[in-house]
């Protein structure tokens, strides 16, 4: 994420960064309950009150992960899930907006093709323009990450958004 971060302010861009692993996000009680309230749209009150209008002011929204069992982390799903508060009710806030997305994701293995179905599945149903993505496979160790080619991948990809 920092490679792409870089590269994104280097072209101009304002970056956000919300770290999920230290954020407070309850699982979507599915009460369809949400889009309450243009400012905070679903009835929880957590930390995802800090991503939703992020998300809603945001032109593109990257999701970096490690790759666990073949898909991304319990804590981006979740959050994931819960932005479908943005869409009930009338006026839908997610959906289009001509916003775009990246993935970026490591992990020990390669097994990045369900990830990557779901992801095209996702961005299909959110009517986002499937920026791009960044894979890096053989990463056992924290740090196993450093030098490799992926990293400059990145950089490229967060420098390429205008």
């Amino acid at each position: 994420m920092k490679s792409f971060t870089v590269g994104a302010e280097s072209a101009g861009n304002t970056v956000t960064e919300f770290f999920l692993s230290g954020m407070d996000i309850h699982g979507c009680r599915g009460c369809f309950g949400g889009h309450s309230s243009r400012e905070c749209p679903c009835v929880q009150k957590d930390d995802m009150d800090q991503i939703y209008p992020a998300v809603k002011e945001s032109d593109v929204v990257v999701l970096a992960t490690p790759l666990y069992y073949w898909n991304m982390s319990g804590q981006i799903r979740t959050a994931i899930d819960r932005l479908f508060a943005l869409e009930e009710g009338d006026g839908n806030l997610l959906r289009g907006h001509d916003r775009s997305s990246a993935l970026l994701m490591a992990a020990e293995g390669n097994g990045f093709d369900d990830v990557l179905l779901y992801y095209d599945h996702l961005m299909e149903h959110l009517r986002w323009k499937n920026f791009g993505h960044v894979l890096a496979g053989g990463n056992g160790d924290v740090g196993d990450i450093e030098g490799k080619p992926e990293l400059k991948e990145a950089y490229e990809l967060g420098k390429s958004i205008k």
